[in-house]
């Protein structure tokens, strides 16, 4: 009976994945059949932990976000959560032996959401390691199936493109993560005085991480390839919008990429991906 509540389980995250992100539902889509189940509980993971520091405003953030990692490291050592997400999510640490150091990382940078910070240099890149390059690195231990030598060798490509998603979404969030959640992540610049000069700086950083996260995506095997490159194509027509629009504007409005966009996008990018134009 285990079984049927590992497969609910894992309809759990699917449905997370779904409601919460268009984007990585679609490129999922095109992942193989086989590995499309353990990524999901990575995404169906990594999401409930995000909401609880960036919405559960009328409850005690800390409590849920410190039971929440309790509950993650006994369902692991137990192999069993009756949370269906956290469930689905140990069953992908377990079979693909997904070190616990990074589940940690990840977990550090979510605490480090809870409270207002001025953020440094250094604290802005151990920020993104723990919530955008880990991801990465848990996505990667799926892709390559237990081949380490193959996991190491695309180990700072994967890390790029976490990092690379996560700046971007920065980029894409900052009017709300400034204004209502009283963030600012980048080190060193005003958003009281936002500059285009500023925003040009940051993007001139993206451009290069996006270019060295291709070369990884070209190496990836083919179960997995179409499906991140049609990620990467979708944050990269985003950030392309981001970058066409001043540091006020940014300010003032979120920007995204409309439904019927991202279907179109899809299109081209299998056409891309069939004709090895990557």
């Amino acid at each position: 009976m285990k079984e049927l509540f590992d497969q609910l389980s894992a309809e759990c995250s699917k449905i997370t994945t779904r409601r919460y992100s268009t984007s990585f539902s679609l490129g999922i889509y095109f992942l193989s059949k086989k590995i499309r189940g353990p990524i999901y509980a990575i995404y169906g993971f990594v999401r409930f932990a995000d909401e609880i520091v960036d919405s559960f405003h009328e409850y005690d953030k800390k409590y849920l976000l410190d039971k929440f990692k309790r509950d993650c490291f006994e369902a692991i050592a137990q192999g069993i959560s009756l949370n269906p997400v956290l469930n689905s999510f140990q069953k992908v640490v377990n079979e693909y032996q997904i070190e616990h150091s990074l589940i940690h990382d990840f977990l550090n940078s979510m605490e480090m959401d809870l409270e207002p910070a001025v953020y440094s240099r250094d604290k802005y890149e151990s920020y993104i390691l723990g919530s955008a390059e880990v991801v990465g690195l848990m996505c990667l231990h799926v892709f390559t199936d237990g081949d380490k030598a193959f996991y190491e060798r695309l180990k700072p490509f994967a890390m790029k493109l976490g990092s690379t998603f996560q700046k971007v979404n920065f980029l894409r969030d900052v009017k709300a993560d400034y204004l209502l959640l009283n963030r600012n992540y980048f080190p060193g610049v005003d958003l009281g005085n936002f500059s285009d000069y500023q925003k040009k700086c940051i993007e001139e950083e993206i451009e290069e991480e996006f270019r060295l996260a291709l070369i990884g995506i070209k190496q990836l095997p083919l179960s997995s390839r179409s499906g991140v490159y049609l990620s990467y194509i979708y944050y990269k027509e985003l950030f392309n919008k981001i970058k066409s629009i001043s540091a006020n504007e940014i300010m003032d409005r979120r920007i995204r990429i409309s439904n019927p966009h991202k279907i179109g996008l899809m299109f081209d990018s299998m056409i891309r991906y069939k004709m090895n134009f990557l």
